[in-house]
């Protein structure tokens, strides 16, 4: 769909975020029919082991208290699906930010709802799957839980439309990949099952959001190019506020969760190169900035990326020699 832009004089100093949301709307209605008919709905407890479940101690006299020998988990595993609860957790806040953005009415406000109801999906049976495995002590999730939703959420990119729409282009894949790799090394097959479907609705996420950006590098290429420029230049995922983060997000790049390469090669360049980011033309003193400095800066990111693929292969060296001794 080729999206043209109205009469609005300057075009780059016209584009209000109230002008380009209406003239996007029959790009999300469009995207919002695509999503409706390819998503399949799922219930979550069709992919939790309730049958493995058992009392804790608390209000049943029979209550087992919980050991981590229980979980057939591995740790980087438990770890990182600590932390991608936690973050799915945080929904309110995410549907506050983007219906207070995006809106509540017509083909926006229906993608709004619909997205929060799949999201809440994911935190539902990662929930009931923590519990029912014994994956984790649950007083201490639950602690954690209150403690990260008392403080709050505010993206970093609550000021600008554009750039919450190119956010979510990339962490929606991001999330997606954070997911999956979980499930591979969480050493349980069901919990692999699981953190693969909750991936395939993130994807299906990734892609509305990617349309939509393709969409708004058709009406205004420079603003949107440098929106795009700044959200991956300053891209941190939505779980960084969360206590002890930086230890966990160390411990999920080793365990090669998520880490620099991954992110580079998986997440930036896939949508980079889809939207062709670095090869449109026709752009003005910003935008053509915009893109310089992004490509410049995913040329540092991919030489940061092989440092720690270095150190990576390093440590994993010195494992393997430690356990032939």
């Amino acid at each position: 769909m080729t999206i043209t832009s109205p009469d609005l004089g300057s075009p780059a100093a016209a584009w209000t975020d109230a002008r380009l949301l209406y003239a996007l709307e029959e790009v999300v209605e469009t995207e919002l029919n695509r999503h409706l008919k390819v998503a399949k709905d799922w219930m979550p407890h069709e992919y939790v082991p309730f049958s493995d479940a058992r009392n804790f101690p608390g209000q049943f006299e029979d209550g087992e208290a919980w050991d981590k020998e229980q979980s057939k988990v591995t740790e980087i595993g438990r770890i990182a699906l600590v932390v991608n609860l936690l973050t799915e957790d945080n929904l309110p806040s995410y549907h506050h930010e983007i219906a207070s953005l995006f809106g509540r009415d017509g083909a926006w406000g229906t993608w709004v709802h619909r997205w929060t109801a799949e999201e809440g999906r994911h935190g539902i049976v990662m929930r009931d799957y923590l519990l029912a495995s014994r994956a984790v002590d649950p007083d201490k999730l639950e602690a954690f839980r209150m403690q990260h939703m008392s403080e709050g959420f505010e993206s970093d990119n609550r000021h600008s439309m554009l750039h919450s729409v190119a956010y979510v282009a990339f962490q929606e894949l991001a999330t997606r990949i954070s997911h999956r790799n979980t499930g591979h090394q969480s050493g349980d097959p069901v919990c692999d099952r699981m953190l693969a479907r909750i991936a395939t609705d993130e994807n299906l996420h990734m892609v509305f959001y990617r349309n939509l950006l393709k969409a708004a590098f058709e009406l205004a290429p420079d603003l949107t190019m440098q929106a795009c420029r700044d959200v991956v230049v300053n891209f941190r995922m939505p779980g960084h506020g969360m206590p002890g983060f930086e230890r966990m997000a160390a411990q999920m790049a080793i365990g090669e969760v998520y880490n620099l390469r991954i992110h580079h090669d998986d997440v930036l360049q896939p949508v980079l190169r889809h939207l062709k980011v670095l090869e449109i033309g026709g752009l003005g003193p910003e935008g053509l900035k915009a893109q310089e400095e992004l490509g410049f800066f995913m040329g540092g990111l991919d030489a940061e990326a092989s440092k720690f693929d270095e150190k990576l292969a390093a440590r994993k060296a010195r494992m393997a020699a430690r356990g032939k001794a």
